[in-house]
């Protein structure tokens, strides 16, 4: 039979240099380039929920002493207990008992103090107390401060200047006001209705009207009074506060344009929404905060400037005070640590902490999975490259207990060389026709194994005996179980087997099954890097020719070389006319192979058998991250960086690792509705927009997930592990030298 004219090629270049290669120590090319680890801004929210039913909340400020106050239907309230994951309480503020006990209609900030209405009086405990002004209009439920301690204040129609302790006019207006502000350059007050906004001037006691609109529900004005920002509840408009010429087109390409609040501070506009709040950003995006992960609610009521730079948003079931730490990414990966060993390590496994209520950490239990393997493996990776550059004790002992959890994967089972699922006490899991019975009467184990868990392994194992170099032992154990799986898959031709002596669904590299997959099926593809970069591993590392020589005969007899190099463009459906289980594996894009891909990509081109076998797997990698650009996954990218490639967006995988929340429950997250969002037509890749939202607007996902799904979350039923999501790809490109070491610098914004 004559060969195709690629494989005359591959058995010349697996026949002349028939011989592995050294892995690099460190980064592969001087020429890549490094992030300088400088603090950035790091938010996260600290939530105060009101407890008590019927409340409505209707103003938050900040003094300058950093004390918050609410005001609501009850009376004062302020925070009480709160902090980050822990929210906190709105309790009765009887902190002065003589304004507690008062009626209080009405509250605003002057010269960052204080300033109450009761139901006759403007007062405050600032400046000794003196500042008391009895006033005649109904019910002061708005009140705002001019020049030299004088007030405007509303009953919603009626209106009274007061000063030096006396009213000096009285008027009233046909609508309904809904908000004052006063500008301090022109000393005059401006109010807004649904229909216009007017002014009034302090020089001659008079309201004029100054812009008529429609739907008009808040406003503030900016850049020091020269601009007046209009919140409708269609979006915005900004209006020339000296000629009332509209300033551009109005803007409702907005995360959400139902305004409620609008609010300058620290020279960026925020608003408040109806569906959460949003900064504009200088670059004219968003910062877009919405759902539990952020805000106890998503009705805004009120936005306010709070203590050390925060920002307070009132809602409708509480505040939440966004919070903007100067932070490394060494000191956000120490975090993260912390949050990984304090509530994810089951029996050493890197777990999902799930059953929980509404968020509450105090209320979960830590969970098995399918993937208790995998999800290790990329932690325990993490902690091998986090070893290798610190010489950390604690980072060693954590490899240590993560491969002991991992070999039990292997022992808790009687099946030579099977690793289980995952293993749990016994009577918890045998509902499940997955669940097996252990030897030991304590404990089950869980079957039907997959390829993702073996090629997690893999990794982790081969990045264990490469680099533990003055772990000898460690070394030893993570040989003995590269070369366990694989002389199991080996010896059931190529298969795995369970219990039931029947290869498992998805652990199947036979090219009876591969090939039987046509072309442009990913399937194909993945299966054919995953095995060839696993048996390459383990010839590099046990030096056996059996992995050897299935590695190429699987490449020159059964194709796996063309597979694996098949142009990533070119996966897609497959044809009408191909077989069901075909068909249904390329219904769209599988994210979760692209995990496996690049997981396996360590193997595959770190263990080439030589040099020119390892140029072509690079271009196959590059390939590959060409078509997950968009996704901007530091994973990816820092995987992609092994190559020595100069090009592997660091930039965008940087942004991944400073924009992932801090806060990784499982909250319900909507993006859909935003307009801000360019959507795309629906495409076989499942992008859904032009550009993909940051980390921290986007429901939390493990690796395996669509970065492109807007929608999603358990509403707060789980947690989930920093240790696969942030760590693994920090910690890799801080070995492979393109993430630095932090530095000491001023946070940026």
């Amino acid at each position: 039979m004559k060969r195709a004219p690629w494989t005359i090629v591959l058995l010349f270049i697996l026949q002349v240099c028939l011989q592995s290669c050294t892995p690099n120590q460190s980064a592969t090319s001087s020429t890549q380039p490094v992030h300088a680890d400088v603090a950035f801004q790091q938010d996260y929210s600290i939530k105060y929920n009101v407890t008590q039913e019927g409340v409505a909340l209707k103003k938050v400020v900040s003094d300058r002493n950093g004390v918050i106050s609410i005001f609501s239907s009850a009376g004062l309230l302020k925070p009480y207990a709160g902090s980050f994951l822990y929210p906190g309480t709105l309790v009765a503020d009887r902190t002065y008992r003589p304004i507690a006990d008062k009626k209080i209609t009405a509250l605003n900030l002057y010269q960052h103090q204080f300033v109450y209405a009761d139901d006759k009086a403007l007062l405050s405990n600032a400046w000794a107390g003196e500042l008391y002004t009895l006033y005649n209009i109904p019910t002061v439920s708005l009140l705002k401060g001019g020049k030299d301690k004088a007030f405007l204040l509303s009953d919603g129609h009626e209106l009274e200047y007061v000063k030096d302790g006396k009213s000096v006019w009285k008027g009233k207006q046909s609508e309904t006001i809904l908000d004052i502000d006063y500008s301090t350059t022109a000393d005059t007050f401006w109010l807004l209705t649904a229909n216009g906004v007017s002014v009034f001037s302090v020089n001659d006691l008079s309201v004029k009207p100054f812009f008529s609109g429609k739907d008009l529900t808040s406003f503030a004005l900016t850049e020091s009074g020269k601009t007046l920002v209009v919140g409708t509840h269609d979006g915005y408009q900004s209006i020339d506060a000296a000629t009332a010429q509209t300033k551009g087109e109005k803007q409702t390409k907005l995360p959400a344009t139902d305004i409620t609040t609008v609010k300058e501070i620290g020279g960026a506009l925020w608003f408040g929404t109806t569906q959460g709040a949003f900064k504009v950003r200088t670059d004219g995006k968003f910062d877009y905060y919405a759902s539990k992960r952020w805000l106890p609610g998503d009705d805004v009521i009120d936005i306010a400037e709070g203590p050390e730079a925060s920002i307070l948003i009132l809602t409708d079931k509480g505040l939440a005070q966004i919070v903007f730490k100067s932070m490394t990414l060494h000191e956000k990966a120490n975090y993260f640590q912390r949050q990984v060993r304090a509530r994810h390590v089951r029996h050493g496994f890197n777990a999902t902490m799930a059953y929980m209520t509404d968020g509450s950490l105090a209320t979960g239990s830590l969970e098995d999975s399918d993937n208790d393997g995998l999800w290790t493996t990329m932690y325990l990776g993490a902690e091998v490259f986090r070893y290798v550059v610190t010489k950390e004790d604690d980072a060693l002992q954590n490899i240590t207990e993560a491969t002991e959890a991992m070999e039990r994967l292997y022992t808790v089972n009687e099946l030579k060389g099977f690793p289980s699922r995952s293993f749990e006490r016994r009577g918890y899991k045998y509902d499940d026709k997955a669940w097996q019975r252990a030897r030991h009467p304590e404990w089950d184990w869980k079957a039907t194994t997959s390829s993702d868990e073996a090629i997690g392994h893999i990794f982790a194992f081969g990045v264990m005996a490469e680099l533990l170099t003055d772990q000898p032992s460690l070394q030893k154990r993570a040989v003995t179980l590269i070369d366990s799986l694989m002389q199991h898959i080996v010896d059931n031709d190529m298969y795995m087997v369970d219990w039931d002596g029947k290869p498992t669904v998805w652990g199947r590299w036979n090219p009876e099954y591969v090939n039987k997959r046509p072309w442009g099926v990913g399937d194909r593809k993945i299966n054919s890097a995953n095995i060839i970069a696993m048996l390459q591993t383990a010839y590099y590392f046990t030096k056996k020719e059996v992995y050897k020589d299935k590695a190429v005969e699987l490449m020159t007899k059964h194709g796996y070389f063309k597979n694996l190099m098949y142009p990533m463009a070119k996966i897609g459906k497959a044809a009408a006319d191909a077989d069901d289980w075909s068909k249904m594996l390329s219904e769209s894009w599988n994210h979760s192979d692209d995990e496996m891909y690049f997981v396996g990509y360590w193997g595959l081109y770190r263990y080439a058998l030589n040099d020119t076998l390892k140029t072509q797997y690079k271009d196959a990698i590059i390939d590959h991250w060409q078509m997950e650009r968009p996704e901007k996954e530091a994973a990816w990218n820092i995987f992609t960086a092994l190559t020595g490639t100069s090009d592997f967006d660091l930039k965008e995988a940087v942004w991944y690792l400073q924009e992932y929340p801090l806060d990784l429950i499982h909250w319900k997250v909507a993006n859909s509705h935003r307009k801000d969002i360019e959507p795309i037509e629906p495409n076989f890749r499942e992008q859904t927009t032009t550009e993909v939202l940051p980390p921290d607007e986007l429901p939390i996902n493990r690796h395996n997930a669509n970065r492109f799904e807007l929608d999603g979350g358990d509403g707060g039923a789980s947690e989930y592990s920093a240790g696969d999501i942030w760590l693994l790809p920090y910690w890799m490109g801080r070995y492979l030298n393109v993430i630095s070491a932090p530095t000491e610098t001023k946070a940026g914004k």
